[in-house]
């Protein structure tokens, strides 16, 4: 299982040697392990590396389960450096050896099926899971007193409304309320201890309004979206329910966020277009959220001395004056400085905007 703190050693991790960076589809509904032994073998011939090559290749062997759908690896042989972490969600099969762990892809993983909430609800109770990286990490629930259904006509709890004598259903209303304040307070706590980067909720329309209007504001705003489905829905529903609205969610957000970095850079104040832009932004340790286009990568330098990333192939920093290095990816080592410099990241699908500004964009901190 990948956590934080996994990708944060990832892109934090100083490499003085090469490092070879492997994604590998396994999900067993597209082949066997016979056949991904063979697309490991034929990616791992595409790179110089015979040292991370044995030690991924016994890795597999000997190590590997195959119950997985994918598995990212990152190993420098000359460094002593391994590590494997076997994923239940697809990747697209992939190696590079350069400079640096490759994070991109990895990245993306992040954004797409990263910390999950989801509360279903009823008018007795909620059901809490907390879903990473396509598996249930924790479950916990919460049921008050029965309510019994008010039957359509029935007097109303507030007085002189048309239905009936004052107070005839004040009981059923005051537990009613009460089982969604006892789940509202728990799914708090819940969110609190699992930190969850989004919170999807499924119930009944009237009974996700009122759940949600209970929780604090703090979580109020991270819910992604809502569903319908009966709180005794199975694990498997829940799981796919909540990565298909979660992807829409987060598409729906990305292209948000991407129309105002251009509107901001247009104005030239708290938004870049533009790799050159964009770079130079990084640099100055300016960038909140990085909005880059699925697949773009783009050759360039960098300069040792102060670490200026350039698209331009120069001789010469254009900072500091110091001879730059080649890079195969400049946009790749941006995400790493951006993550370490505790900006975000979001790597887009799809995005005609996005394309026609260059690939990539950033909303600014100043």
């Amino acid at each position: 299982m990948l956590h934080e703190s996994d990708l944060k050693e990832i892109y934090t991790q100083g490499f003085t040697e090469p490092v070879l960076s492997l994604f590998l589809n396994t999900a067993p509904e597209n082949g066997n392990a016979d056949a991904y032994r063979l697309e490991l073998r034929n990616l791992l011939r595409r790179v110089d590396a015979p040292g991370d090559a044995e030690r991924i290749e016994n890795y597999f062997d000997h190590e590997y389960d195959w119950s997985g759908r994918s598995v990212v690896v990152y190993s420098s042989a000359p460094a002593g450096y391994f590590k494997a972490f076997p994923l239940a969600v697809p990747v697209k099969s992939l190696v590079r050896l350069s400079s640096r762990p490759f994070i991109k892809p990895l990245a993306d993983l992040w954004d797409a099926y990263g910390g999950y909430a989801v509360a279903l609800v009823d008018r007795q109770g909620a059901r809490l899971f907390s879903f990473h990286m396509g598996l249930l990490e924790e479950q916990e629930g919460t049921m008050g007193e029965e309510v019994r259904h008010i039957k359509h006509g029935e007097a109303s709890s507030l007085a002189g409304t048309r239905g009936g004598a004052a107070g005839k259903t004040s009981s059923v209303d005051e537990q009613l309320n009460r089982n969604f304040r006892d789940a509202a307070a728990f799914a708090a706590g819940f969110f609190e201890k699992t930190h969850p980067r989004r919170v999807l909720l499924g119930g009944t329309d009237e009974n996700v309004a009122a759940f949600r209007q209970l929780l604090p504001k703090a979580w109020q705003s991270v819910v992604a979206g809502t569903f319908h489905s009966p709180i005794t829905a199975s694990h498997a529903d829940v799981l796919t329910k909540a990565i298909r609205l979660g992807k829409e969610a987060e598409e729906a957000q990305e292209a948000s966020l991407v129309i105002q970095a251009v509107a901001a850079a247009a104005k030239g104040v708290g938004g870049a277009v533009g790799l050159e832009a964009v770079l130079s932004a990084v640099a100055e340790h300016r960038v909140r959220l990085m909005l880059a286009a699925d697949g773009f990568y783009a050759a360039g330098a960098k300069c040792p001395a102060c670490g200026r990333l350039t698209a331009q192939v120069e001789q010469k920093c254009p900072a500091c004056g110091a001879d730059t290095r080649k890079e195969l990816d400049v946009v790749d080592l941006a995400i790493a400085e951006v993550l370490q410099a505790g900006g975000d990241v979001a790597i887009v699908h799809g995005n005609a905007q996005l394309e026609l500004a260059g690939k990539i964009a950033a909303l600014l901190r100043y």
